[in-house]
């Protein structure tokens, strides 16, 4: 039997989410097994680093959810307090709550311990997953469709989504068509994943290591703090959009060091000679 938001086979049930997730993680693997091979890599290592990112990817994921509750959340009374005292809770990630800033810090540091027990570069592994990354949370988004979630603002536009009153948050109840925010950064996402495949190939022989996985941190990041400005549901700290503002010094730090890594030093003038 097939419902809104999954699949039931006898006892067992498929979320539409969990699986939208999984297309959108395979996608990225082999993604970076088409670069490795075309780089004269073993492309199999790519699963192997796949299964480090996705554990580290998903406690990384469920922690920032659990620490940055947003506002809907709170008015509820689910904050990280509430976690802290009910800690089964945090388990239960298929109730909803992943956070894609610690997706990417868990998945980093996953394939970070990988590369290290390999003794292979992480700056090249980084580079090989970036564009896969990207790709997977363009396809992922769709999975917040499905949940009916990640939406902007209300919408007379002709691509506005209808949203379930179930799912309306307080105060946008009388409403029923909202902006696609997942549509809209979905798209980004492809944009950003195409972008990094064409500079990967593009610049091969220029380019450092880790330096297509820093044009992913000031990519990413970027469309997520434009995105942020119509984001209904925000996680909020000191007065502050606490999401946006990581973002912002995200994308700041990773443009300064890829800035900084290929900065030309210009050679010091000759001495004059000597009389």
């Amino acid at each position: 039997m097939i419902d809104a938001y999954g699949i039931h086979l006898g006892p067992l049930y498929f979320r539409f989410y969990g699986i939208i997730l999984m297309l959108g993680a395979l996608a990225a693997v082999y993604l970076a097994r088409w670069m490795m091979r075309r780089d004269g890599r073993e492309p199999d290592l790519a699963w192997d680093a796949f299964m480090w990112a996705l554990v580290f990817g998903i406690v990384g994921a469920r922690l920032w959810h659990v620490f940055t509750p947003s506002e809907s959340l709170r008015a509820m009374g689910i904050d990280t307090m509430y976690y802290l005292t009910h800690p089964l809770d945090i388990v239960f990630t298929w109730r909803g709550g992943l956070g894609m800033p610690g997706a990417i810090a868990g998945g980093a540091l996953g394939l970070y311990i990988f590369t290290r027990r390999r003794k292979i570069s992480f700056g090249a592994v980084l580079d090989y997953a970036a564009p896969g990354v990207a790709l997977a949370q363009a396809i992922g988004r769709w999975g917040n469709y499905v949940n009916q979630e990640l939406y902007g603002p209300p919408t007379d536009l002709p691509w506005g989504i209808l949203i379930r009153p179930e799912n309306r948050l307080a105060g946008y109840e009388a409403f029923e068509k909202f902006h696609p925010l997942f549509l809209y950064e979905s798209l980004w996402n492809l944009a950003l994943a195409v972008f990094l495949l064409w500079a990967w190939r593009r610049f091969r022989g220029r380019l450092l290591g880790g330096d297509v996985f820093l044009l992913y941190l000031a990519g990413y990041p970027l469309g997520r703090f434009l995105l942020e400005f119509i984001r209904i549901d925000i996680v909020r700290a000191y007065g502050l959009n606490f999401n946006q503002t990581v973002m912002l010094l995200t994308a700041v730090v990773a443009a300064a060091a890829i800035f900084l890594r290929h900065r030309r030093i210009r050679p010091r003038p000759p001495a004059p000679a000597r009389s």
